[in-house]
């Protein structure tokens, strides 16, 4: 007969992956007593050990893009942890489902059932979910789990479809929406279903035989000339895709059976039928096949905001903001293995400046909430691949930290929801401020939003520092300070002629720019020039080549010889349009017989870009810092930064760094007019942005966060020491202060860090007892 129990919580999270997990612990955090419901053994979706996709976000394309929040705080832990480097696919192992594992037993008001599968939703009239059924895989127990809110984060819509929710599957036509992605005609076709493999170096040659039932491959242009690359003997690739003519959901069987036969016969053709990678893999054994499909697409959820690609294209700003994405328009080719070609970029190279890649390159861009909130359901949220976009828009939106953010802002809205009686369709117009600066005050970034929060009492004071780095420049000899982040690609010296418009954006603190300096090589017989640029931008991510008048623009003369320093003389002030604590942009623009060289060091917040066409520019290289020199030295770094309402680089530097040639200690602080009563102190640390997940090495940690640190009060008439912590390698921490302290001023002293000899600090906020 089995058993039958009912549970009751106020947010039932159906779906285990990065989305559902992160919505999980963002409301368990709220104080909300809640259930995620995974159908897997283990946490991570796509992301987990089963799988092994790796988790993709926008700081693939964008310096200091990447996600920050729970997803962060996983990565970090698993980076810190982790004894084998990141690899594109097929290389996950437990380290990871043992970090997720270890957040859920740790996060108060969170019960996990794992193994257990959603079978059917109970409603309470047409609009309300009162309880979804499940089972739980090899216990003969059957589950009624009760809830007040639920959030679907299945990937399939499972709960929403069973709910009665309105959704879309397969390819909108290019007449419905007029997206540049979207076919001519309207068709059933998603995104198809991956697994990946795994490659082991034996040291000595190791034969491979396939099963007679394995796909058999004899043709060097189905990979060569169809965009199917071997970037990687030993782990998988993403292109062992099939979807059409199967159905995503119902033949997902079938799917894994015909991957696990594709898998086998392209592993034979890499050992034994390709000429030349034969002899490179002759010491690689197959060391594990996947057996779970990682699925890119399959419903859509209709919401109250239907998102199409001119949303990310456009950087469309949304009032309801909650998220953010960047990874390129990815369309995968349907079919898959079955199709002429894969993914469009691949089959094209991966081409920067191509039209597909003009047209596909966006972000960072916005979220809103309301296409978590399907329109059919009262107190039903979505998150994840499953959420109210065009098949378009799916394709940037679908990336797993993107999802994670999504998923975060949705666990975040729904514990405010209950606790302050608000109905989920309320939420974008009567609560969305507090849900945004919770998710600030949690970690996250929303490219539109700043720390507004009345209860940071940070807000209230005047920052103040022992030192402040200025910023000087950096040339090709610059020393690397990043202890080792940056991969080794993006040090190496390679011929970097001025083929295009390059970007070099700059931090102003003062009120004047005498000169600046470029290190350019002409390898010509003869002075060659080229047009100097100077303008203002928005942001580092302001990619306009021409987005506002000039500040000044001179032609500058560069004589033969490698690495010379040439001299623009600006004489630029406030007067003529410099503004203090803003960027501006020094373009150079083309002449190929010119070079202007990388520098060996990455300056925080100088990030450079290069025209793709069409006056768009996109990041250069790894978003790194180009030479370049400036007069007088700016005070980019100072205390003020702590305070700028944004955690990371943007509109301006926003943090704080010490003077490097002075020893730590080095201190930031905060100071009153009067007593302020402070229970609560809470630090955002520099690091963990600059590059996706995939840059970091074994066991990093990031050299710009504090080792070691103090918190101090100046209570009474002296100094006094709250909090000592050791051993940090974190980029968020909070501090209770028991029992609360009256100070006038506080400050954080940094005694040791990661590596750097600049301390840092990003944010600072403050709350009462």
């Amino acid at each position: 007969m089995g058993s039958k129990r009912t549970e009751r919580y106020d947010v039932v999270v159906c779906g285990g992956g990065l989305a559902g997990f992160c919505a999980a612990v963002a409301a368990a955090r709220q104080g909300a007593s809640v259930c995620i419901v995974q159908e897997r053994p283990v946490f991570g979706g796509n992301s987990s050990s089963e799988i092994r996709v790796t988790p993709h976000g926008t700081a693939q394309f964008h310096a200091y893009a990447r996600e920050t929040g729970i997803i962060s705080e996983l990565l970090v832990e698993e980076r810190a942890a982790n004894h084998e480097k990141v690899r594109e696919n097929g290389w996950t192992n437990s380290v990871w489902d043992m970090t997720m594992y270890n957040m859920a037993v740790s996060t108060p008001n969170l019960t996990f059932r794992l193994n257990t599968t959603v079978t059917d939703v109970v409603m309470d009239g047409p609009r309300e979910i009162r309880a979804v059924k499940a089972r739980v895989a090899g216990a003969e127990t059957e589950l009624t789990i009760e809830g007040k809110v639920f959030i679907d984060s299945t990937g399939d819509g499972v709960v929403a479809d069973r709910a009665g929710c309105e959704s879309r599957w397969g390819t909108e036509s290019r007449a419905e929406f007029g997206e540049p992605h979207a076919p001519l005609q309207a068709s059933g076709a998603t995104m198809g279903s991956s697994i990946h493999f795994r490659a082991k170096d034996m040291g000595r040659p190791v034969p491979f035989r396939a099963p007679e039932w394995a796909v058999k491959h004899e043709d060097p242009a189905y990979f060569y000339k169809q965009g199917r690359h071997f970037y990687d003997l030993v782990s998988g690739y993403w292109w062992i895709e099939i979807g059409v003519p199967w159905n995503t959901i119902y033949d997902n069987e079938d799917i894994r059976h015909e991957l696990t036969r594709h898998t086998l016969g392209i592993w034979d053709w890499i050992k034994n039928r390709d000429p030349e990678l034969k002899e490179k893999a002759a010491h690689y054994a197959l060391d594990w096949i996947g057996q779970v499909p990682g699925k890119r697409e399959s419903r859509r959820i209709i919401g109250r905001y239907f998102m199409t690609e001119h949303d990310p294209a456009n950087r469309t700003v949304f009032p309801d903001e909650i998220a953010y994405g960047g990874w390129f328009i990815d369309l995968h080719t349907a079919g898959g293995l079955l199709a002429p070609t894969a993914e469009p970029s691949s089959a094209e190279g991966y081409s920067e400046t191509s039209e597909y890649a003009v047209k596909s390159y966006c972000g960072p861009y916005g979220i809103p909430l309301r296409i978590m909130l399907p329109k059919d359901v009262d107190n039903l949220m979505t998150a994840g691949r499953n959420v109210s976009v065009s098949h378009a828009a799916l394709g940037t939106v679908r990336v797993m930290a993107t999802t994670a953010l999504m998923g975060q802002a949705a666990g975040t809205a729904a514990a405010i929801a209950l606790r302050d009686g608000i109905a989920f369709a309320d939420l974008p117009d009567a609560r969305i401020k507090d849900v945004q600066q919770q998710l600030l005050r949690d970690g996250c970034f929303l490219p539109n939003v700043r720390n507004e929060d009345p209860a940071d009492l940070a807000r209230t004071a005047r920052a103040e520092a022992g030192s402040a780095e200025l910023v000087y420049g950096a040339g090709p000899d610059s020393r690397d300070r990043t202890g080792g982040f940056r991969p080794i690609a993006a040090l190496e010296e390679v011929p970097e002629p001025l083929t295009e418009r390059r970007g070099q954006w700059i931090a102003v603190g003062a009120d004047e720019i005498r000169a600046i300096s470029v290190c350019l090589s002409n390898g010509t017989g003869s002075d060659q020039t080229v047009e100097a640029v100077l303008q203002p931008v928005d942001h580092i991510w302001d990619y306009r080549a021409e987005a506002h008048p000039p500040l000044a623009s001179a032609t500058l003369v560069v004589p033969p010889g490698r690495k010379r320093w040439i001299e623009w003389p600006v004489g630029l002030r406030a007067s003529e349009g410099l503004v203090s604590g803003r960027y501006v942009r020094l373009d150079l623009k083309a002449n190929p017989n010119v070079e202007w060289h990388m520098a060996g060091t990455v300056l925080p917040g100088h990030v450079s870009a290069f025209e793709m066409g069409g006056g768009r520019m996109r990041r250069y290289r790894d978003g790194g810092t180009l030479s370049f020199r400036i007069e007088p030295p700016q005070p980019a770094y100072g205390a003020s930064n702590v305070l700028s309402g944004v955690a990371r680089p943007y509109d301006y530097t926003n943090v704080w760094r010490s003077d490097p040639a002075q020893p730590l200690p080095q201190w930031v602080g905060l100071q009153w007019e009067t007593p302020r009563r402070i229970g609560r102190v809470e630090l955002s640390f520099p690091g963990h942005l600059f590059r996706e997940y995939h840059g970091y090495p074994p066991f990093y940690r990031d050299p710009q966060c504090p080792e070691e640190y103090a918190i101090e009060a100046y209570a009474n008439g002296q100094w006094q020491e709250l909090v000592r912590v050791s051993g940090n390698y974190r980029q968020r921490r909070g501090h209770d202060i028991p029992g609360g302290v009256d100070a006038t001023r506080l400050r954080v002293v940094v005694y040791a860090t990661n590596g750097d000899p600049s301390a840092a600090v990003a944010e600072i906020r403050c709350y009462g007892s």
